[in-house]
């Protein structure tokens, strides 16, 4: 090997080193608190569903300078912001 190279392959003295264990103690961690927030986000994506709107419905309401959205348009329409429906 040259100086530089590195062995590719994974001795038994490799994986019984402390910073493989503190390596494998830090992923079971993060896959804890990912598992944790993962329960908390599918609860509140509940709550931010917007339903669909079809071709001409209304989409949107105005609550003075503020447009508040009541359905999305669905696939190739737009929610026009001056008639207030999808076109």
């Amino acid at each position: 090997m040259c100086r530089g190279e590195a062995s590719q392959e994974v001795s038994a003295e490799d994986l019984e080193k402390p910073e493989a264990a503190a390596d494998r103690d830090l992923v079971e961690a993060l896959e804890m608190l990912l598992g944790r927030m993962h329960a908390r986000l599918s609860s509140t994506e509940k709550r931010g569903i917007i339903p669909l709107c079809g071709m001409g419905d209304r989409c949107a309401m105005r609550f003075g300078p503020r447009i508040g959205k009541l359905c999305d348009c669905g696939r190739g329409a737009n929610c026009n912001s001056f008639l207030l429906k999808c076109i």
